[in-house]
């Protein structure tokens, strides 16, 4: 079961991403709990740990992006149990990055929640691109394997 606050924090998610994704990192920022233990795992390399070093690389991750018009969040698995919650998915967008065209870009997300004072904050992140799944002919077709 799926505590009925943390699902009201997903559904504000969209907005932040979109946010980010248009050159303002401050609403991903404030996602964040303001802790010593929150880590990234970015989906350009860096690994960060700490509430300075994530935001930090947060900003460098928001400036690099502009015009997104489209941004989609595809939760595979929304889960949480006591102040913990997590969620695995795609983020898929289509931004510009760096001032060059807009293209179509997607990510593999985790992300790890904590309720801190009655709030849903974001406390890990692991994003990366999506390697090329080559069990794809071993499975029908299907690009979801066993989740289908």
């Amino acid at each position: 079961m799926t505590d009925d606050a943390f699902v009201k924090t997903l559904e504000q998610e969209t907005a932040k991403q979109a946010a980010m994704l248009n050159g303002d990192p401050g609403p991903m920022i404030n996602y964040w709990a303001d802790s010593d233990d929150i880590t990234l795992f970015g989906g350009w390399g860096p690994i960060e740990k700490g509430h300075k070093p994530v935001t930090d690389t947060m900003r460098w991750v928001g400036s690099r992006f502009t015009g997104a018009d489209a941004v989609d969040l595809e939760h595979f698995v929304i889960a949480s149990s006591g102040d913990m919650a997590y969620t695995v998915g795609f983020e898929r967008m289509h931004v510009s990055v760096d001032g060059g065209p807009r293209r179509d870009m997607t990510l593999r997300v985790t992300h790890i929640y904590r309720r801190i004072d009655g709030d849903w904050k974001l406390v890990h992140r692991h994003a990366d691109f999506p390697p090329s799944d080559v069990s794809i002919q071993a499975n029908g077709g299907s690009w979801l394997g066993g989740l289908a």
